[in-house]
């Protein structure tokens, strides 16, 4: 294995986010091989050097997938300087340092997948890896189909155009009803409040935003809102292979001279 910056490998490893990573190696307590270092840019190889932080070994923590029903009213990160309630109010068991794949908005429920796989962390939020995201989004009034067309064809936001690639109306046990509809939305894209910015710039609000699949993962009543299950073999096993044609998409793009570096901080 390539060596890789030592505060990456101590953030991949569970101990701590790359920042606090950072702060260790300044302060003096981390050690390759018997040596001290204390500088950043150094780097390791997680497979063959011995790296030690407060005089203990460095353990690789085991792999976990996880998928959580995000509540309402909750933010979709493992702290908050508001102190407002975070997804971590909602992983208890959890004993490994997991981070969200992505996030959802404080008024946004839905699936999140969580991990400390970097890697496969990496894959799936990369923007040229274009994974699917779909929402239900209840909105106000009832969308003609040349609204629908138009999300499709694309609209203009202040930070540049987005489309949806799949937009249809459902009606997920509600009622049909003249003062809104359900829609089932898929999108590609991670731009923050994108399906909110998307449909008030075609003149319909967002009353409700619920994302129901992530990649290959999908969200069933089964998981109530504010619980949380591992992903099954065969989830992991379809997902892996999502990330796998991100990152090969990612490369050619690369080679392309179209897709720019993403280093996800892990």
């Amino acid at each position: 294995m390539a060596k890789e910056r030592l505060q990456k490998v101590i953030a991949q490893a569970g101990l701590c986010s790359r920042r606090q990573a950072e702060k260790l190696i300044l302060q003096g307590v981390v050690k390759v091989n018997g040596e001290l270092v204390n500088q950043l840019g150094a780097k390791a190889d997680p497979t063959r050097d011995r790296i030690e932080v407060n005089g203990k070994k460095l353990m690789k923590a085991p792999r976990r997938y996880i998928m959580l029903h995000k509540p309402l009213h909750c933010i979709s990160t493992l702290s908050d300087d508001r102190d407002r309630p975070t997804i971590l109010d909602h992983l208890q068991g959890v004993t490994e340092r997991v981070v969200p794949v992505g996030r959802l908005d404080f008024d946004t429920e839905g699936l999140m997948l969580l991990t400390n796989d970097g890697e496969l962390t990496n894959a799936l939020i990369h923007p040229s890896g274009e994974t699917p995201k779909t929402y239900q989004v209840k909105v106000g009034g009832n969308p003609s189909l040349k609204t629908l067309e138009a999300l499709q064809m694309g609209v203009l936001l202040e930070d540049g155009p987005a489309k949806v690639t799949e937009v249809f109306i459902v009606t997920p046990g509600h009622h049909v009803s003249a003062q809104n509809t359900w829609l089932e939305i898929t999108v590609t894209e991670g731009r923050n409040r994108l399906i909110r910015r998307m449909m008030e710039q075609v003149g319909h609000s967002v009353q409700r935003l619920r994302r129901v699949r992530f990649a290959n993962l999908e969200l069933t009543s089964r998981l109530r809102p504010g619980k949380w299950r591992d992903l099954s073999a065969d989830e992991l096993r379809k997902l892996k292979n999502v990330a796998k044609a991100a990152t090969s998409k990612r490369v050619k793009l690369k080679e392309e001279g179209g897709a720019q570096e993403w280093d996800f901080e892990f």
